[in-house]
């Protein structure tokens, strides 16, 4: 008896009858020849994708689709007469963590806030204005690409607007403009003029082009005319302005207050004296009303052609007193002193530091073989020479000036015929006790009534060295 029970062999299994070909996939793609089904001859040409790689994407789908993931299905591609291939099944991956939302980022700035009446982008010249002068400063400025401007206390400050672009400039600069000044300025692309704002006040303008832009710088004129007391200048400026006849020049940089001065000036004759004071300005900034003398304002472009012209024809005009807003050339100052020489009292302004380059700048102007004799009228006319500047004080508490004085003595107008003007600035400082006084010690005197920084009188002196032993 065997241990292990024989197995008996199966029966044999008729052979299965052959599997029918799968019915073509509607998601097939036919190459026929080298065309890509759905594609023209002129477009790319698909490539088969390798096995195991990602496939194409299917013909007619927007080039904007979104790539799909690996585990996405793609058309079988076959030949035209070859048996469809079954596509390899792709590899089952882990599936990865889903990619957070994008978020919208946040504005990286908030829009910056606009001052009133400015919400449609339109500037208003008056209201400008208007805070220049509530501010206190002397000058507003109109410049493109840059909000406006104001010069407080020789500083210049920005006003919390948007800054200005070339239409803009453009409109505020131009719509202030008369006909007749449009004309110019285009003719010229420089022009000097005032304007008046009723309730605001007078403004000297100037205006100009800039990198193809026109642009404005505004002066605030004050109303009110100060006496020279209150300005700050020396006293000896009062005995002055109550000379008959000769010559007198206030100088200094722009911006130091000589228009002020010379309206103090007449202000003062204009109330002491009865006579006739005429003025040549460009342009008219401080108004005088007529008192005891009768003051005729010309402005230079509106009354006169010129400086030169308006001087030329003046003594016929019968006048006692005659301030020349600006001795710009040649003819100008020789005109002033051959006013000075008939026995008028002329009073005018040059742009020179000190009083010893005053002098220089009137000689040098002429030529060489007339300078002899300009010495000779300069020393026989002239009657003093101011020369100041305007100093900010600590604490944002406004700016005081410094001045200059030269008296025209016998000292003094010796030096000056005989060319040795070196020897001026001495005479100067020797002659403290007749009412003259040089800018270094003005200077001091400023720092030691407190008045002044040390570092602005130092920065300011001529001889900074001997700053200590003034």
């Amino acid at each position: 008896m065997a241990l292990f029970p024989k197995k008996k062999n199966p029966a044999p299994q008729p052979p299965e009858p052959p599997k029918a070909p799968d019915p073509p996939r509607t998601d097939q793609v036919i190459i026929r020849g080298d065309q890509v089904a759905g594609h023209d001859d002129d477009q790319p040409r698909r490539s088969l994708p390798p096995a195991g790689r990602p496939p194409l994407r299917p013909a007619g789908k927007p080039s904007h689709t979104p790539p799909q993931d690996d585990n996405a299905r793609i058309p079988n591609v076959v030949s035209e007469g070859s048996a469809p291939e079954k596509s390899a099944e792709p590899k089952k991956e882990a599936p990865r963590p889903e990619a957070p939302p994008l978020r919208r980022p946040a504005p990286s700035s908030v829009p910056r806030p606009q001052a009133p009446g400015l919400a449609s982008g339109k500037f208003d010249l008056e209201r400008l204005l208007a805070e220049a002068v509530q501010a206190g400063a002397s000058d507003l400025h109109l410049t493109r690409n840059q909000s406006p401007m104001l010069r407080l206390d020789g500083r210049l400050v920005e006003l919390d607007y948007p800054p200005l672009d070339h239409q803009q400039c453009e409109a505020l600069v131009r719509g202030m403009l008369t006909p007749e000044q449009r004309i110019r300025f285009d003719e010229e692309w420089e022009l000097d003029l005032s304007v008046e704002f009723s309730g605001i006040g007078r403004f000297r303008v100037n205006v100009h082009r800039q990198r193809g832009t026109t642009e404005a710088a505004f002066r605030v004129v004050n109303d009110v005319i100060k006496p020279i007391r209150q300005l700050g200048i020396p006293h000896v400026v009062e005995e002055l302005a109550r000379r008959r006849s000769g010559l007198m020049v206030v100088t200094g940089p722009t911006g130091s207050g000589k228009t002020t001065t010379l309206a103090a000036i007449v202000d003062q004759i204009n109330n002491e004296r009865e006579c006739m004071i005429i003025t040549v300005e460009d342009p008219i900034e401080y108004i005088h009303k007529n008192r005891r003398a009768i003051v005729k304002q010309r402005e230079v472009t509106t009354d006169t052609h010129g400086f030169a012209p308006a001087l030329r024809h003046v003594l016929r005009q019968d006048p006692d007193v005659i301030v020349v807003g600006e001795m710009r050339d040649l003819e100008t100052i020789q005109t002033a002193l051959i006013s000075a020489e008939t026995g008028h009292m002329v009073y005018s302004t040059l742009h020179t530091p000190d009083a010893v380059q005053t002098i220089d700048r009137i000689i040098d102007v002429f030529p060489p073989h007339h300078q002899d004799q300009t010495r000779i009228q300069l020393a026989n006319t002239l009657i003093g020479v101011l020369a100041q500047q305007l100093i900010p004080m600590p604490g944002n508490r406004g700016r005081v000036v410094a001045s200059e004085v030269l008296i025209a003595n016998h000292a003094v107008r010796k030096t000056i015929r005989t060319g040795k003007t070196e020897q001026l600035m001495t005479q100067v400082q020797t002659s403290y006790d007749q009412g003259m006084v040089s800018m270094d010690k003005s200077l001091k005197n400023l720092y030691l009534q407190g008045m002044i920084s040390y570092d602005d009188a130092v920065s300011r002196c001529k001889y900074p060295e001997n700053f200590e032993e003034i």
